[in-house]
């Protein structure tokens, strides 16, 4: 048995769960979600948000969950086992399976260097550094010029794999689930925190009356649909990797639906957090949220915290909050490749999380000046890729016994045959979809 079947793995369920709602509880949930809340209508984007939201728990987070536990391995143990099961060649389905891992490896790297802007914005929250800047846009906007350019911020990349593969290099449940147990639940009262701040101040009642706005007439464009869908599927972290190898780490007697159901729960929650915090705190400073992706975060955001009163607070709360989403989100995607370091190369963990260290931190200092177009690529075609081929390997490959049996064991109340049919018809169509018109939501950014 290698030493990724022995690993420690998840000691508790409520482990397991926060560990899977850091790695959903990201980037596209902070500097995505209200920029669409505010660009497709609010309550009118949110509705069709909420309904892709079920379908994909139910189908994909479930089935990616339940692989990951059958296989007790990553995505190439685990389709290997899918097509063992249907021909006896394991061969085929590890190879297959080295694309989810390559692709999480990818965006782990893009988003190291994400990872390292916000480390330097939340210590220039604290140093006084970023209030000190008022409300000058051509300082602030000089700032993020100057560190988002090629070798513009090398120090606190760095810093950002140090810090988040020291966690890893603690194992699963005395790293990845015990930092979790800390930043999830800081997060989401920090998150609730500013919520009740933002909600005092003049002018905020705008930014509610627009979240909680419908328009039926806008539900019959098809671009909301579409928008709300990619946002929903890159929301729920469903790429054929993450929740993968997290749920080869999962305790059999564990119930993955109930655990699928809690993750895309608490999900949307800071989803919406984080829209009923910038939406109104954008109409507070009187700011149209016209702009998603980094420039939200890092330039428009400041220049509104800075014009508010307790800005300097705010500020702080707000960049401490997106730091544990940003490094919960982080050592999820480097644990695909760290363990199959383990499971293909028989490598110990301290071995394989300083080789991943080297290339992860080595690309991500290169790639500073295309990061944005890096991300994309990844994330618009390799992701729902991913996601397709594990979803093809599940429900279609592996047989309806094995799949059925996978969800069901440690379930209180069986899942039938309907289960098989929603993801071999819904499911895996959806996640073509979401590599077909990729580019017209443009992927995490």
């Amino acid at each position: 048995m290698s030493e990724t079947t022995q690993r420690d793995g998840f000691k508790s369920k409520w482990g397991f769960v926060l560990a899977c709602i850091g790695s959903a509880v990201g980037m596209g949930n902070i500097w995505r979600f209200p920029y669409m809340v505010s660009a497709w209508g609010g309550m009118t984007f949110l509705l069709p948000y909420f309904l892709f939201v079920i379908l994909i728990a139910s189908t994909g987070v479930i089935e990616e969950m339940a692989l990951g536990r059958a296989a007790g391995a990553g995505p190439i143990g685990a389709f290997g086992k899918c097509t063992q099961l249907h021909n006896g060649n394991k061969k085929l389905g590890e190879s297959i399976g080295a694309i989810p891992v390559l692709g999480s490896l990818a965006l782990a790297i893009g988003y190291t260097v994400v990872v390292g802007w916000i480390f330097k914005y939340t210590f220039l929250a604290f140093s006084g550094k970023l209030a000190a800047m008022g409300q000058d846009m051509d300082q602030i906007g000089g700032m993020f010029g100057n560190t988002a350019i090629s070798w513009g911020n090398n120090l606190w990349i760095m810093i950002a794999i140090v810090v988040s593969l020291t966690i890893m290099a603690l194992g699963v449940a005395g790293g990845i689930e015990k930092a979790n147990k800390i930043m999830m639940p800081t997060l989401f009262t920090l998150f609730v925190g500013l919520g009740i701040y933002i909600f005092t101040l003049h002018g905020s009642h705008e930014g509610y009356k627009y979240i909680f706005t419908l328009n039926p007439a806008g539900l019959a464009d098809p671009k909301v649909w579409i928008f709300a869908f990619g946002q929903a599927f890159f929301s729920l972290s469903i790429a054929g990797n993450g929740t993968v190898i997290y749920g080869s780490y999962l305790s059999k007697s564990e119930n993955v639906i109930t655990a699928a159901r809690n993750v895309a729960i608490f999900d949307t929650i800071a989803a919406l957090l984080a829209a009923l915090v910038i939406i109104p705190a954008m109409a507070v400073g009187g700011a149209e949220l016209s702009s998603g992706g980094p420039g939200l975060m890092f330039i428009y955001l400041i220049n509104v915290f800075n014009g508010m009163p307790g800005g300097t607070i705010v500020g702080i709360i707000f960049y401490v909050c997106v730091l544990f989403a940003g490094i919960s989100s982080l050592i999820n995607l480097y644990e695909a490749p760290v363990a199959t370091l383990q499971e293909r190369f028989g490598m110990k963990r301290l071995q394989a999380v300083g080789a991943i260290a080297v290339v992860g931190c080595g690309v991500a200092l290169c790639i500073q000046g295309i990061v944005s177009g890096w991300m994309d690529a990844v994330s618009i075609y390799v992701c729902p890729l991913g996601a397709m081929l594990a979803g093809i390997m599940f429900f279609y490959v592996a047989g309806d016994k094995f799949a059925l049996d996978s969800v069901n064991e440690g379930a209180n109340k069986l899942i039938g045959s309907w289960f098989m049919s929603l993801g071999k018809f819904l499911f895996v169509p959806l996640a073509f979809i979401a590599l077909v018109t990729g580019a017209m939501f443009g992927g995490i950014g």
